[in-house]
């Protein structure tokens, strides 16, 4: 039963924004599910999901695939290709953070990552409507996997802003 939805990604940049869409979503529809964004550094993913055993993480994929393709992976089962998530312009992104909490044996029991495939990262640029539409449509599939009671736990990792 799903407890924890990650949103990552980059509100600056176009398409980028979308992992941060769908939590944005799941907050405003589902308030028995924690959610929580991340626009920084990967690595704190390992404490943003400790003690959630069914989490689900959604960033932006560049992968060549057309815009608004959803790309479901699990942890484990070889799919996570860290080039194709852009949760990350500096070198440690979602794959390394799945690596590192492997490593620690601090990964969630069920980690499931939704990856949405972006067209248009130019900075300023608002999500494009393909992606919209995905990104309202995984919102939806993720609320109805959440538990019908409990507690709602919301914080925000943000990255600095110059």
């Amino acid at each position: 039963m799903l407890t924890l939805v990650v949103g990552v990604g980059n509100p600056w940049r176009g398409d980028d924004a979308a992992g941060l869409e769908v939590a944005e979503r799941v907050r405003a529809r589902a308030g028995d599910v924690a959610v929580e964004t991340l626009e920084g550094d990967a690595s704190a993913l390992v404490h943003l999901w400790a003690g959630h055993d069914d989490v689900a993480l959604v960033d932006a994929a560049s992968s060549g695939a057309p815009p608004g393709t959803l790309h479901e992976l699990r942890n484990g089962d070889g799919t996570l290709q860290a080039a194709a998530l852009r949760s990350s312009t500096h070198a440690f992104g979602v794959a390394d953070a799945v690596g590192l909490a492997a490593a620690l044996g601090r990964l969630p029991e069920r980690l499931q990552i939704y990856a949405i495939e972006g067209g248009n990262f130019s900075l300023g640029a608002p999500l494009s409507p393909t992606v919209a539409r995905t990104v309202d449509a995984l919102a939806n599939r993720l609320v109805e996997r959440r538990p019908t009671a409990g507690m709602r736990r919301t914080t925000d990792v943000r990255r600095p802003r110059l």
